[in-house]
C-alpha cells in the first residue's frame, strides 16, 4: 500500500474500514496527493493503538480539518508519553553559589547609548 497508494481506491480490504476512515478517505482522495496522505494515516496503526488513531480521525473530522498533520497532532495529544524523571546532576556540576542578577550594568549601558 505504501508503494502503490492508488490501491486505496479499489482495494477490497478497504471496504471494511470504520466509518470515520471511510469519510476521511472520501475527503482526502479528492485532493492531490490524498492517496499518499490516507496511506500515511492508515499506517499510523502500525505504531499506535487503532482505537487512538480512530479517535484522532473522528476529532479531525468534527473539527473540519481532515489532514495528516492535524491527525498527527491530535494523536500525539491522545497518547502523550509520561514525562521522564528529572536527572540529578553529578556533584561536580552542582552550583555552590547562585548567580545574582545585576541589572545596574544594563542601566549603565543604556545611559551611554542614550548619550551618543
Amino acid at each position: 500500500m505504501q508503494r502503490k497508494p492508488g490501491a486505496l481506491r479499489n482495494g477490497a480490504p478497504f471496504t471494511e474500514l470504520p466509518e470515520a476512515f471511510k469519510r476521511l478517505q472520501s475527503i482526502l482522495l479528492k485532493r492531490p496527493g490524498g492517496d499518499r496522505e490516507m496511506v500515511d494515516i492508515l499506517a499510523l496503526v502500525l505504531h499506535h493503538d487503532e482505537s487512538a488513531v480512530l479517535v484522532a480521525v473522528e476529532m479531525a473530522l468534527e473539527a473540519g480539518v481532515p489532514s495528516k498533520p492535524h491527525i498527527l497532532n491530535l494523536l500525539g495529544r491522545l497518547v502523550e508519553l509520561p514525562r521522564p524523571a528529572p536527572v540529578k546532576p553529578p556533584e561536580g556540576l552542582e552550583l555552590t553559589l547562585e548567580p545574582e542578577a545585576n541589572v545596574s550594568r544594563y542601566d549603565r549601558l543604556r545611559e551611554t547609548m542614550n548619550v551618543a
